[in-house]
């Protein structure tokens, strides 16, 4: 799984189209092994990211779930201390 995509289910405030759109260009660049496509490819690169952008959305809305909500800011300090022990601290720049 590339782990530049985030879990967008189960978040307070529910994930935007900004992340949802994202995700899907993540996962775009990913399965077509481009992060920018040559103009040949640049239409169908688009068409992919705007389809899988609209099956999450579609997905998000329908998923239920009984557990409280996930906060970003407790989520994104975990993802840091992961990072920490996985790559050591970083030096301020």
């Amino acid at each position: 799984m590339c782990r530049n995509i985030k879990t967008l289910h189960n978040f307070e405030p529910p994930a935007s189209a900004e992340e949802i759109h994202g995700a899907a260009l993540q996962y775009v660049r990913k399965v077509s092994g481009s992060a920018k496509p040559s103009q040949a490819n640049a239409e169908a690169f688009d068409r992919a990211v705007e389809e899988i952008a609209h099956s999450t959305a579609r997905l998000l809305g329908a998923l239920v779930t009984s557990a409280p909500p996930h906060s970003r800011e407790v989520e994104a300090a975990r993802r840091r201390e992961r990072a920490v022990k996985r790559f050591g601290p970083v030096a301020a720049a």
